[in-house]
C-alpha cells in the first residue's frame, strides 16, 4: 500500500491519491457487449445456450433451473450453512420490513388531500455473480427486499458451472425469498435475456445486481435504451475506506482492509489516520495476514492501488472520506457517533471496534448492494424503495378548490400556460354559478 501524507499533497497529488481504479469502458468491451446483446435480442434462447457454451464452458440444454435441480440443491447443502441462510434472512427482513416507505394522506389545506401510495414494480430480475465465488448472499440482498415489496414476478440470473447447474446456496436462497424462475445465465448475456426477454426469460422492468466489467456495461446500455430495462445503480469495483485513530487495533484494521481487498484485483482499500504509528503498524499487519490468505494473491494486487493516507485530525479524515464517498465507510476511532453527523456520503457505515464490514456483507440486516465508485455521492444502497414505485394521488373537492384554484390560476398565467389556467377558472367559474343560484 502506498502511503502518503495529505498536508503535504497539492490538489493534483490529492486527487490522484483518491482516484479509483480505472474502470474499463475500452471501445473493445462496449463493442463487444453491444454484440451480444444485438445478438441476444436477435436469436433469444438460441443464443443464451451459445453464449454459455462460450464464456461459461458450460453446454446447457435449458435455461431455467428444474425443480429437480432446486431439490438436489437443498439436499447437498449442509445443515448448517442451512441455517445461516436462514438467521441471515431473518435479519435482513426485520431490518428492510422496518425501513420500507410506507403510504402517506395529508390535508394540505382544507378540502385539498394528497397521498403518497406505494406499488411495487411488477417484474424483476436480479443478478448474482458467481465468477471467482459464488454469493448466495447477494441472492439474499436481493431477494428478500424484492419479496417484501411484492413483485408480482422476481426472476434471477447466475452463471452455471462447467457441470451446467448453479451454485447450491443461491438456488436454496432463491427458493427461500419467493423467487419465481431462475436461469443458468450469466455475464452481458443475463441481463441482456432479462431486459428485452426471450422465449423463456421474462423481460424485466429493472434490473439488480453487481458484476463484472461486462455485465455492468450491458446494465448501462440496456438502462440507455428505453426498450431495455432501468437498473439499480451504476456499479465499480468493492472499496472500503477505514478512519483509524491512535488507539485502533491494527490487527482488525488490517482485516477489515483485506477483507475488501480480496474481493478483486480492482478492489480498493484505504486508511486514514492521524497517528503515523498506526499507519506503521497496519502496513506490517497487512503483509503479515495477505501472506496467510487463500486470496491473497488476489489482494495483493488491490493493495498495489491502495493507500495509506496520514492526516492531522479525525475532522480532516472525515472531510477526505467525504470527498471520497466511499462504498463502505469503518469509523476505528474511539467514539464513532460523535463523527457520525459529519459524515455526508457513503454507501454504508460501521461504527467501532466490534463492527467488521463483514457482517455487513452478510447479516446485520442491512443491504450490500451499495453505490461504489463515488457514486454514494448521490445513490442509496438497495432497499425495499428500489423495488417499488411511489405515486401521489389527490383529491380536491369544491370548497379546495375555491382555496387553491386562485394560487393555481396565478402561478399558471405566471408561465403563461393559458390552457392550465382555463382548466381551473372554468370550474371556478362554474362554482360561482352554481352558489348565485
Amino acid at each position: 500500500m502506498k502511503r502518503l501524507d495529505w498536508n503535504v499533497l497539492d490538489e493534483r497529488a490529492r486527487g490522484a491519491a483518491l482516484a479509483r481504479p480505472a474502470q474499463s469502458r475500452a471501445d473493445v468491451l462496449r463493442q463487444s457487449v453491444e454484440q451480444i446483446i444485438a445478438t441476444v435480442r436477435e436469436h433469444g434462447d438460441k443464443a443464451l445456450l451459445e453464449l454459455s457454451a462460450k464464456y461459461d464452458r458450460c453446454a446447457l440444454d435449458a435455461v431455467e433451473v428444474s425443480e429437480a435441480e432446486f431439490a438436489a440443491a437443498e439436499a447437498a447443502l449442509a445443515p448448517a450453512l442451512k441455517a445461516a441462510i436462514q438467521e441471515a434472512a431473518e435479519r435482513i427482513t426485520s431490518f428492510h420490513r422496518a425501513t420500507a416507505p410506507q403510504p402517506v394522506a395529508v390535508d394540505t389545506a382544507p378540502g385539498v388531500r394528497v397521498e403518497r401510495v406505494l406499488r411495487p414494480i411488477t417484474r424483476v430480475g436480479l443478478y448474482v455473480p458467481a465468477g471467482s465465488a459464488p454469493l448466495p448472499s447477494t441472492a439474499l440482498m436481493l431477494g428478500v427486499p424484492a419479496q417484501l415489496a411484492g413483485c408480482r414476478e422476481v426472476v434471477l440470473c447466475s452463471p452455471a458451472r462447467a457441470d451446467g447447474r448453479c451454485d447450491e446456496a443461491v438456488l436454496y436462497v432463491a427458493r427461500l425469498t419467493g423467487v419465481h424462475k431462475v436461469f443458468k445465465l450469466g455475464g452481458a448475456q443475463a441481463i441482456a435475456a432479462m431486459a428485452y426477454g426471450t422465449a423463456s426469460v421474462p423481460k424485466c422492468d429493472k434490473i439488480f445486481g453487481p458484476g463484472n466489467a461486462w455485465v455492468t456495461e450491458a446494465k448501462l446500455q440496456v438502462s440507455a435504451d428505453p426498450d431495455g430495462a432501468a437498473i439499480d445503480m451504476p456499479a465499480g469495483p468493492s472499496e472500503v475506506l477505514v478512519i483509524a485513530d491512535a488507539l485502533a487495533n491494527p490487527r482488525f484494521v488490517a482485516a477489515d482492509l483485506l477483507s475488501q481487498a480480496e474481493h478483486g484485483p480492482d478492489s480498493q482499500v484505504i486508511l486514514l489516520s492521524p497517528s503515523t504509528a498506526m499507519l506503521d503498524q497496519v502496513a506490517s499487519e497487512v503483509e503479515r495476514q495477505c501472506a496467510q490468505l487463500p486470496r491473497g494473491a488476489i489482494a495483493a494486487q488491490a493493495l498495489t492501488q491502495s493507500r495509506l493516507l496520514a492526516v492531522d485530525s479525525l475532522n480532516q479524515a472525515v472531510e477526505v472520506s467525504n470527498r471520497y464517498a466511499p462504498e463502505h465507510l469503518i469509523l476505528q476511532v474511539a467514539e464513532p457517533r460523535a463523527l457520525l453527523d459529519s459524515i455526508e456520503s457513503a454507501g454504508s457505515i460501521f461504527l467501532g471496534a466490534w463492527t467488521p464490514e463483514s457482517v455487513g456483507d452478510y447479516c446485520s440486516g442491512s443491504n450490500h448492494v451499495l453505490p461504489t465508485y463515488g457514486y454514494a455521492r448521490s445513490y442509496s444502497g438497495v432497499s425495499v424503495a428500489s423495488f417499488q414505485k411511489q405515486i401521489t394521488v389527490q383529491e380536491v373537492t369544491a370548497d379546495g378548490l375555491r382555496t387553491i384554484g386562485p394560487c393555481t390560476a396565478v402561478l399558471a398565467a405566471a408561465e403563461q400556460l393559458e390552457a392550465h389556467r382555463r382548466a381551473v377558472t372554468l370550474r371556478l367559474d362554474a362554482l360561482e354559478r352554481e352558489a348565485q343560484a
